[in-house]
């Protein structure tokens, strides 16, 4: 049986209820949830490896660029290797338990994954608009755009929300 944790005001004056659900079924949500990401980010690398294999790679991008995809690669696999962790961890470290420091762990290891997987897309996108548009400052002010979008969904939605939570306990 789910505890209630605390009940909070919404934006809209109403009263929020807030659960804090069994450990197992965190810790569930937590694998689940790094599940879901890692395809994505098992997609992308795959795309960035076929990519340097394609003549037009060397015929196209400077040796500068392609240091850069060299570098957006190795901040993907940083991601992966971040969003993979706590399920090894918990297989090899904790396979027959469940605890609060492994829900902090894995949080902060899935929370810390976002930022080289930010970085590393939009290097790329970076790239990528460089060739369709030939004009390195658009594609630079279109980067940025991009990392202004994933660090507003990302990182600041959630720490408002959090934030909001802190300051109506």
């Amino acid at each position: 049986m789910p505890v209630t944790q605390s009940e909070t005001a919404s934006s809209r004056g109403e009263v929020e209820e807030v659960e804090r659900p069994p450990l197992g079924d965190t810790v569930r949500n937590i694998l689940e949830e790094a599940r879901m990401i890692l395809p994505g980010v098992q997609t992308l690398f795959g795309f960035q490896l076929i990519v340097v294999f394609n003549q037009r790679f060397e015929d196209l991008l400077s040796s500068r660029e392609q240091g850069l995809h060299l570098g957006a690669m190795a901040l993907v696999a940083i991601a992966a290797a971040l969003v993979m962790t706590p399920a090894a961890y918990h297989r090899r470290a904790e396979p027959e338990t469940i605890s609060r420091s492994f829900v902090r762990l894995s949080n902060r290891l899935l929370t810390w994954s976002i930022y080289p997987l930010m970085a590393g897309m939009c290097a790329d996108f970076y790239l990528v608009a460089s060739l369709i548009t030939a004009n390195d400052i658009l594609s630079l002010a279109l980067a940025l755009v991009l990392l202004l979008v994933f660090a507003g969904l990302w990182i600041v939605l959630p720490g408002m929300r959090s934030l909001h939570k802190r300051i109506g306990a």
